[in-house]
């Protein structure tokens, strides 16, 4: 019996409590409730997004240090849901090279970001090295909260007349007098951002020559 007693009184404090609680002026319960943890805020951020797609990049090394730098059929964006491209019937840089087609684009989306480069007939000569290629391509991709990746493609490939097995695995290198071919030459940022060149020509003191590049990030 004195069990049930104890536990009639305990209602009735409870009871008494809520009762007073619910007596609060506002002034009381603002009070009170600057007691308790805020509630949660949603926030929202803008992705940064890097696309950039680009038929040629030559940097071509002069006296004393000085570098003149040429692209052709190159694009890019930098935010997300945006796209660009860009096309050349031919393109060429006098002396150096010359290709047929050349196509660039990339484009974004909320959550991925892709690009894609593509050209025909490369027809090359760097410091004597002749480079040749039916086509060239290179495509690079990003899903927001996964790492980068890209691929290229190079179709019968010769440097200095000699067929050049493309094996497909990314920086296969090739060495060259003064310099090295880099093909399917892949790089992945910290955050992610994957940078894929088809072929990649360097020749210590002369020039830097890519060709088929794509950049793809976000983040």
């Amino acid at each position: 019996m004195g069990q049930t007693k104890h536990g009639r009184s305990g209602l009735v404090l409870v009871a008494v409590l809520m009762a007073g609680l619910l007596a609060l002026p506002s002034t009381g319960l603002a009070q009170l409730g600057g007691l308790l943890p805020p509630p949660p805020t949603s926030t929202s951020t803008t992705p940064t997004v890097v696309g950039n797609a680009s038929a040629a990049q030559v940097v071509l090394l002069g006296l004393l240090g000085t570098a003149t730098s040429t692209s052709l059929a190159s694009t890019g964006i930098s935010s997300a849901n945006a796209e660009s491209d860009v096309g050349q019937d031919t393109g060429s840089i006098p002396s150096l090279l010359g290709a047929e087609v050349l196509n660039a684009a990339t484009y974004s989306y909320p959550d991925q970001v892709d690009s894609a480069v593509s050209l025909a007939n490369l027809n090359m000569s760097v410091a004597g090295i002749g480079i040749y290629a039916d086509s060239v391509v290179a495509e690079a991709s990003q899903v927001l909260g996964a790492a980068g990746s890209g691929t290229s493609y190079i179709d019968n490939l010769s440097i200095n007349g000699m067929p050049v097995a493309v094996t497909g695995a990314p920086n296969q290198t090739i060495w060259v007098p003064g310099g090295q071919v880099i093909i399917n030459e892949q790089t992945i940022s910290s955050t992610g951002t994957a940078v894929v060149n088809a072929l990649h020509v360097a020749i210590t003191g002369v020039a830097d020559v890519v060709i088929a590049s794509a950049t793809a990030g976000i983040s």
